[in-house]
Order: C-alpha cells, then sequence, then structure tokens
C-alpha cells in the first residue's frame, strides 16, 4: 500500500494536481489557501487586494510580534474597500478552493488547517473526497485518525479553536495505527520554526495520545521549516510532512 500526504499547500494547485501519482490514496493535513506569503510578499489574497508593499509591511509587523500595530493596519486597509471586507475574503477564497479542489486527486482524505475556513468546503468536494476531524478511517487496513485545525494563537487565523475542543477531538480517535493532524504534538524541536524563528503551537492532547497509545506514525505540518523534521516518542515515528508549497512533492508513506 502506498499514500502520499501532503500539508500546507498554500495555492499550490499546480504540484496538487501531480501529488497522487502513483499512490493508492492522498491524505492532505490542511492549509490549502495562501493569504499572505512570507516568502514572496506579492502572493496571496492580502497582495492580490492591497498589493506587495503592503503585504511586506504587514508581514513584518507580525514577526517583530507588533500584534495591535498589525490589526490596526489590516483593519484600516479593509476599511478602504468597498463593501464588507468579509465579501472581498470570501470571493477570493473561493477562487483558490475552485482551483485546488479541482486539482485535488481521488481517493483523498482531508482535514482542515489552522487558515482553513471549513464552511466553504463543501461547496467544491467532488466524489472520492472524504473529510475527516476528529474521525478514523481505514486505509489499506490500517487505522488512521484525523484532528483537523490549529489551537488559539495571536495570529488569529480563521480555524483555531480552543485546547478544551481540540483535546475532545483528539480523545474521540481512540487508538489509531496512524494519527493525522495539521500542527505537531507540543514538542519543542518540532515546533521550532528555523526561517521564522519563532516557535508554533503543538498540542499537548496529542502528545498525550502518542505517549498512551503508540501509533506507529504521526503525521503532521504546519510549521514550514522545522527544528527537527522528524523524532521518535517511544516507537512512534512523529513525521512534519514538509510544506507543500516550497517542496511540491509528497510524503510517502508505505506498508
Amino acid at each position: 500500500m502506498r499514500v502520499h500526504v501532503v500539508s500546507d499547500v498554500h495555492g499550490r494547485a499546480d504540484a496538487l494536481a501531480r501529488a497522487g501519482d502513483g499512490a493508492d490514496a492522498l491524505i492532505c493535513l490542511g492549509d490549502l489557501i495562501l493569504f499572505i506569503d512570507y516568502d514572496d510578499h506579492a502572493q496571496g489574497i492580502f497582495a492580490d487586494l492591497f498589493g506587495a508593499e503592503q503585504a511586506a509591511r504587514f508581514i513584518a509587523l507580525r514577526t517583530a510580534k507588533r500584534f495591535d500595530e498589525a490589526r490596526a493596519m489590516s483593519t484600516a486597509l479593509w476599511a478602504s474597500l468597498d463593501g464588507d471586507p468579509r465579501e472581498h475574503i470570501e470571493r477570493n477564497v473561493r477562487a483558490q478552493y475552485r482551483d485546488l479542489f479541482a486539482a485535488m486527486p481521488a481517493p483523498a482524505y482531508l482535514t482542515y488547517g489552522n487558515v482553513d475556513i471549513p464552511r466553504l468546503w463543501a461547496d467544491y468536494l467532488r466524489p472520492g473526497h472524504r473529510v475527516l476531524d476528529g474521525e478514523t478511517a481505514e486505509i489499506g487496513g490500517l487505522r488512521f485518525g484525523f484532528v483537523g485545525g490549529g489551537l488559539k494563537t495571536p495570529y488569529r487565523t480563521p480555524y483555531e479553536i480552543s485546547d478544551e475542543a481540540y483535546a475532545a477531538k483528539v480523545e474521540a480517535l481512540g487508538e489509531v495505527d496512524v494519527l493525522c493532524c495539521h500542527i505537531p504534538p507540543a514538542v519543542p524541536e518540532l515546533l521550532y520554526d528555523v526561517v521564522a524563528r519563532r516557535f508554533e503551537r503543538g498540542s499537548e492532547a496529542t502528545l498525550e495520545l502518542i505517549r498512551r497509545t503508540q501509533p506507529r506514525y504521526a503525521l503532521f505540518g504546519h510549521v514550514h521549516q522545522p527544528l527537527y523534521p522528524r523524532l521518535r516518542i517511544g516507537r512512534t515515528e512523529c513525521v512534519n510532512v514538509g510544506h507543500f508549497r516550497g517542496k511540491g512533492v509528497p510524503y510517502i508513506l508505505e506498508w
């Protein structure tokens, strides 16, 4: 059995169309949307609406953790547009989802990233696409558990939930052979981004599940340039499957 796994697609519909080549199934761990690109300031919804210079300024404020100033800047920019800012965001998000789900191979098992908008996915799913969040699926004789979204942060991305709500989804899985999440377990080496020079938030609930039940694998994304792309916790191989927007190739799982 061969499964390809991707995460942090961030608009790469071109590479996503090839991500299932040679695989029995594709797993996508979320973050399909590209709202703002820290590497190329001219890319993403923010730059499309306000230009690369404003995107660069906004990124600089967030990188410096000047979140109040970043929100004030963002609020002023959104207010400069005609109509409801939410309509501008949704229109651009829908355009990306249309292209991404059209490119998404099938069969595919998907869960949400922290920048995704779950309520919109149903409008673009195609036959062979299955969304799971706090749910399990059997793939090739193994039990896979899926937990989507992220935890609350100062960045206030669209699908951030409370620690308690996240833990409830983890608990609902029970014992699995492969744990699939958007965010890593709360291990510092897995959470530190060496380029952004910051720690992202990880889950204590998934870390506890890994320690208690020892799945074969724990797969995740979210941290684009991790200090440690993989490590073992007991018998569990914890793997950051990679920043798909940057790499353009899936992680390969075979058994």
